[in-house]
């Protein structure tokens, strides 16, 4: 009986996950194929012309899979632009953290750029494209692109694992995000979630439940070595996940 209960809720979970991606590709064509009509205009409208995609994503997602999310320490986001550094467990949070944190480039491979629709949408939002190939150079590039993205006010996020990773493993954290904000002065927000239990990594299925959100105390960077702020922001994401996950 429990099996056949057991069955039942991964049979709902797969019919509501086929509706979801059927609004997660249909929204993306839409706005990814007309999102070029807004080259020329400034940053800010074409992000908030992105943001709207991601919410409209993001509550898809909760009403039609039941996985919503909660958000803890929004009090510790700086006024100014700072360096997010953020675990990667899944695509929730590429959707997410578009509009859980102020005005943001990324920090991705240049690779995404290449998708149809969902890539030339991408590319829209200005973000800082890597070929993570490159080693040392992709690295200065960070550095230099990311210092004009803060300059300007926008801040800037970055996946130090450098891809999406199960819950159950821990992945180094690359210096890239720290030596930015080394270089740059500028402060470091680190950010932990567990979205990878959620909406696992290459799994078509969603699972219901909270996501739980949680944003760090501003790390300072000035006069202080990138490995130091690596280690600091590292130390305290692993912290939070052992305690969410």
């Amino acid at each position: 009986m429990k099996s056949e209960k057991n069955q039942l809720q991964i049979t709902i979970a797969f019919l509501r996950s086929c509706l979801f991606w059927l609004v997660f590709a249909s929204s993306t064509i839409l706005w990814g194929g007309t999102l070029w009509i807004f080259a020329l205009f400034p940053h800010r409208i074409r992000f908030a012309i992105i943001v709207t995609w991601s919410k409209l994503n993001t509550l898809a997602l909760d009403k039609i899979c039941g996985v919503n999310y909660q958000v803890e320490g929004r009090d510790n986001l700086p006024a100014g632009p700072a360096v997010v550094l953020s675990n990667h467990q899944s695509t929730w949070e590429t959707l997410s953290l578009a509009f859980l944190v102020p005005p943001q480039v990324w920090v991705l491979k240049k690779e995404l750029l290449k998708i149809p629709f969902f890539g030339w949408g991408l590319a829209m939002s200005s973000p800082i494209a890597i070929d993570r190939n490159a080693g040392i150079n992709a690295r200065e590039q960070v550095v230099e692109q990311g210092h004009k993205r803060l300059d300007s006010g926008l801040w800037v996020i970055i996946f130090p694992e450098g891809t999406r990773v199960d819950p159950s493993v821990n992945r180094r954290f690359k210096p890239g995000g720290a030596i930015l904000a080394s270089r740059s002065g500028y402060p470091v927000v680190p950010i932990a979630h567990n979205a990878g239990l959620f909406w696992p990594r290459h799994q078509f299925i969603k699972y219901p439940g909270t996501i739980t959100v949680r944003i760090g105390p501003t790390i300072s960077s000035k006069n202080r070595p990138a490995d130091d702020i690596n280690a600091e922001a590292e130390a305290w994401i692993r912290k939070q996940l052992a305690e969410i996950s």
